[in-house]
């Protein structure tokens, strides 16, 4: 992980830890060089990605201010930050369906650009939020890139797993949404009647070369997602 996103990544925790809100003034660009003993340009990195992501708000000559509107309980479809960190407030739990490691299917290959030696692991959980269903989620993940997953990680914040423990450094997502009709399974995991709405996203997940590591299929309850997207440098 390049530095000054490390950097970013423990900035953004402390404001998350220590319950900033909106118009919180963070330290000056010295007191962060000493906090996180890194140069001023590091500093000046980490900050704009905080920028890009929407968590902060820089004003020349006056300062660094968290940026911090959200409303409880939506999902930010710009945060790459997973479930967990969105969702804080809240107890979240999964249950996995499947895992298992499979040759991807060829639209899965084709979307992470796989070559013929490469597999994947396969994932199918059930996300719940107080336990109620939230979304049904399938997950694929380069083999070479999450060397090892089991039913404890995947039961868990995979997020937490890939930035943590492997020190993945996800640069960027794409995410594609369409409203579609629940199929008879997709229904019963989510305790709704077959052919109710949902709101279906894909999302592809980057590392910091471009390369693509990750692809999901959501499928979300429709009486329980919620969504916003924040709007930055116009």
């Amino acid at each position: 992980m390049n530095k000054y996103h490390d950097v970013a990544n423990k900035i953004n925790l402390s404001i998350q830890e220590n319950n900033l809100t909106r118009g919180h003034k963070l330290p000056t660009l010295t007191e962060l060089e000493g906090i996180y003993k890194v140069s001023k340009n590091t500093i000046i990195k980490a900050l704009e990605v905080l920028e890009t992501n929407g968590v902060i708000y820089q004003v020349r000559g006056s300062g660094t201010y968290v940026r911090g509107r959200h409303r409880k309980g939506f999902v930010n479809l710009t945060d790459v930050q997973g479930f967990h960190s969105i969702f804080r407030e809240f107890n979240l739990s999964s249950e996995v369906i499947e895992l298992k490691e499979i040759e991807a299917p060829s639209n899965v290959a084709e979307i992470l650009e796989l070559t013929d030696q490469e597999t994947i692991y396969y994932i199918k959980r059930v996300r719940y939020i107080e336990s109620r269903p939230f979304c049904v989620e399938e997950s694929y993940y380069l083999k070479t890139v999450v060397p090892y997953l089991n039913e404890e990680i995947a039961s868990q914040s995979i997020f937490n797993y890939l930035t943590e423990d492997l020190k993945i450094n996800i640069r960027f997502s794409d995410l594609f949404m369409r409203i579609g009709k629940l199929n008879q399974e997709e229904a019963a995991y989510l305790q709704l009647e077959t052919h109710d709405p949902s709101l279906t996203i894909e999302s592809i997940y980057y590392l910091n070369s471009g390369r693509p590591f990750n692809y999901s299929n959501i499928k979300y309850h429709h009486e329980e997602a919620q969504f916003f997207v924040q709007g930055n440098n116009f």
